[in-house]
């Protein structure tokens, strides 16, 4: 995919975005793997000391709507931090669950502004906008020129991984609740995120990767709505955390040469 032209005295921030900071990913793809009907995020978390036990078939059953629930509400605001030994990153903003379309701004934290901008991601692309003086939160009609366009990457980019996660945290149809406890998923405890009671669950074994059980966190409400989820990225010693209903959800307009999911 063609660049658009660079902005003058952008050179060096069109270098940062469109060569994004490596990072071994511990879900290979970058994504939620989805199979056999259930759910599978290949990510990572501390221990419970409430936990673990069997699901129970409440709890199942919530497990098997929360990217359900995703998709229900078309879209969720969110926040997705994702770490970095020089510094994080984090994204505010949107994801249309329909159109499968993200958009939001980063801000670095704890390193320089050189990555700070406005972002909109697909499943396959990322498209930049670096801004000097990124706002709090992005304008809700994105620009119309600035923009720089890159593939997604599926391994070894910490943000590229964390905005794929994000993209498939939901799902048109739930998944199949009896096969999670039958692969390993399981309830680690109960918690509270921005005054909602919520249980924390861990997701089953990938089909052909034995031993992943207990990898996957979601924080879930009574209803199943998704609060929460924690992947770990193997070079980092933080893991990325997705937050939702962090602000006021916006609905996610495609920049120019972006192709939303129908």
């Amino acid at each position: 995919m063609r660049t658009q032209q660079a902005l003058p005295g952008r050179a060096a921030d069109r270098r940062r975005w469109l060569r994004p900071r490596r990072a071994a990913a511990v879900i290979g793809t970058a994504a939620v793997a989805v199979a056999a009907g259930a759910a599978f995020l290949f990510t990572g978390g501390g221990s419970d000391p409430s936990g673990p036990r069997a699901l129970t078939s409440d709890e199942a059953n919530r497990l098997a709507i929360t990217r359900f629930r995703n998709y229900e509400a078309r879209g969720r605001a969110v926040t997705i931090t994702v770490p970095g030994t020089a510094g994080g990153l984090t994204v505010t903003g949107s994801v249309d669950y329909r159109s499968k379309l993200g958009y939001g701004v980063v801000h670095g934290t704890g390193r320089d502004t050189s990555s700070d901008g406005l972002i909109e991601w697909t499943a396959t692309s990322v498209f930049v906008h670096p801004m000097a003086n990124a706002p709090a939160h992005a304008p809700a009609s994105p620009p119309r020129s600035g923009w720089y366009s890159r593939p997604l990457q599926s391994s070894g980019s910490a943000l590229d991984t964390s905005l794929a996660i994000a993209l498939k945290l939901g799902s048109d149809r739930p998944d199949n609740a009896e096969l999670l406890p039958q692969n390993g998923a399981t309830w680690w405890g109960r918690d509270q995120v921005d005054g909602h009671r919520v249980d924390v669950m861990t997701g089953p074994s990938s089909p052909g990767r034995s031993g992943t059980a207990g990898n996957v966190r979601y924080w879930i409400g009574s209803d199943g709505t998704m609060y929460r989820v924690r992947a770990s990225v193997s070079s980092e010693p933080e893991p990325v955390v997705i937050d939702f209903d962090t602000q006021k959800y916006l609905p996610v307009k495609p920049v120019p040469g972006v192709t939303p999911t129908r």
